[in-house]
């Protein structure tokens, strides 16, 4: 592998702050670019180094409950067990499924417990280190996630049930599949430095806080303006969409704490409903939903403030879903975040291709952003938090108000690099009926340091993908479930320089 300062391609400025100036993508936006590859930001050097790694867990594995094993809506790696052993590194990862096996549109739901997953994991670089390493996950187990009253959430659509909960209005199926649990689709996940960890939410848009024996101690609800709401009460459903607040199945799906512990970023995976312009031209066209919010809470003295101390406005890229060029028509939805500092932040942003869609439409845009909220109009306690009011000029343009800055982010990673994507065994080339195809939900990553005294500021970024419980042999509570196709489980390894 080649190291810092040897035939660096030329440092790339920021893209413009300018309100509404959001980026578009009408074609495959593929890297086939030299690494390493260096961004230069404010005189600092971030490098990409290139994919170093690659790995899978069959999508037919069965995990602790006896369930298919569904990979990663998100994933955190165990800090304090990671450790340099010999050839190889090792340690402990924790991965979050979402809601189980469904099927929306037919209204099939299971009452699928939420939980998370323990693997060990180890890491062997190439010996020559210019080639792709091996990952390997081993399941170790897990944790059930249990409610105050130590029950088991539900993946069930409430409808319009609900319970209170110590003062909080929360999803709860009134009859059917998970009738009187409370429902849960989980999205992001983090621990703290106490070995409790948080939780983010699509139904509620909430963020809910567990020992580390996956009880739940608290939550923190979202502000007037996140809440999924419809004639002025809230509405968790997620089969028709609210009125305000988050987007169906478009909730809290990037959450990270910052290095220092005192401040938890909270990310919606694109823009609110009152947030999104509409084409009248296109009622299919999603491309204006590129304004999403950001909540940044001071976590030092609690775990689950009250209210946000910043709410930020990040504009995500938008594409064209068949790559022919023509006008934008969806958004690059984010699907995770991992904090670098008070207010620097990868954020991993994809098109909605690849396999696991079912479709042929060609692989366009899955990229890691490095984002910086320095600078940007702070919305927290304004009436855009308080109450329901548009970020934008008007409902038919995703143009921002002029009074409001959005963050800065340049692209750091592309994950669309074909040669060495091939050299670990994956395509582009959309085939559904082809297992090596690149999946389309990259929703998961987490860093490490690389452990390597010569380069001390050398990270590994880990970034896995969300399967949906897609295989062959497929067991949900002891049905079946199968699909016609494998859609396995699989961790990617990037290394990093960060300043």
């Amino acid at each position: 592998m080649t190291r810092p300062g040897a035939g660096l391609l030329a440092g790339l400025l920021w893209l413009p702050a300018l309100a509404g100036a959001a980026q578009s993508y009408t074609s495959a936006h593929l890297d086939e670019g030299a690494r390493p590859h260096t961004v230069t930001v404010d005189g600092q050097r971030y490098v990409d180094h290139g994919l170093v790694g690659a790995g899978r867990l069959s999508a037919q594995t069965v995990d602790f409950l006896g369930d298919t094993l569904g990979s990663f809506s998100s994933l955190a790696i165990d800090h304090a067990s990671w450790k340099r052993v010999g050839d190889h590194y090792e340690g402990v990862l924790w991965t979050l499924p979402d809601r189980g096996r469904n099927d929306p549109d037919a209204g099939l739901f299971y009452d699928y417990a939420a939980r998370v997953h323990r693997y060990r994991l180890r890491f062997t670089p190439a010996a020559d280190g210019q080639g792709t390493g091996t990952v390997t996950i081993t399941p170790d187990g897990g944790l059930v996630l249990r409610d105050f009253r130590g029950q088991p959430f539900t993946g069930a659509d409430p409808a319009d049930g609900t319970q209170t909960r110590h003062g909080v209005l929360l999803p709860s199926p009134s009859h059917g599949v998970g009738a009187g649990k409370l429902s849960l689709d989980a999205e992001s996940l983090q621990f703290a430095r106490d070995g409790s960890f948080y939780v983010g939410d699509e139904y509620t848009a909430s963020v809910f806080h567990f020992d580390a024996d996956g009880r739940l101690q608290g939550i923190i609800v979202p502000p007037v303006a996140v809440l999924p709401r419809r004639q002025g009460k809230p509405d968790f459903r997620s089969l028709r969409p609210p009125e305000s607040g988050r987007r169906n199945n478009q909730g809290v799906e990037g959450m990270s704490l910052s290095p220092d512990g005192t401040r938890l970023f909270v990310m919606l995976q694109s823009a609110l409903v009152q947030d999104s312009a509409v084409n009248l031209a296109d009622k299919d066209d999603a491309s204006g939903r590129t304004a999403t919010r950001v909540l940044v809470y001071d976590t030092h003295d609690t775990a689950t403030p009250a209210k946000p101390v910043a709410h930020y406005v990040v504009q995500l890229p938008s594409y064209r879903d068949t790559g022919d060029g023509q006008p934008a028509n969806r958004t690059a939805a984010q699907s995770e975040i991992r904090a670098l500092d008070n207010h620097r932040f990868l954020m991993l942003a994809r098109d909605g291709n690849g396999l696991g869609t079912g479709n042929r439409k060609p692989i366009v845009y899955k990229s890691v952003l490095l984002v910086d909220t320095a600078g940007t109009s702070n919305l927290a306690g304004s009436r855009y938090e308080t109450g329901t009011t548009s970020v934008l000029q008007s409902p038919d343009r995703a143009v921002l108000k002029s009074d409001i800055r959005p963050a800065r982010w340049v692209e750091l990673v592309n994950l669309l690099q074909p040669a060495p994507l091939a050299r670990a065994g994956l395509s582009l080339a959309n085939d559904p009926a082809t297992p090596a195809t690149l999946s389309e939900k990259w929703e998961a990553m987490d860093l490490v340091s690389a452990l390597d005294r010569a380069h001390p500021h050398d990270v590994l970024l880990f970034v896995g993908n969300d399967n949906d419980f897609i295989a062959r042999h497929c067991v949900m509570q002891g049905q079946s479930c199968d699909s016609p196709f494998d859609n396995d489980n699989r961790l990617l390894v990037y290394r990093l320089t960060l300043p």
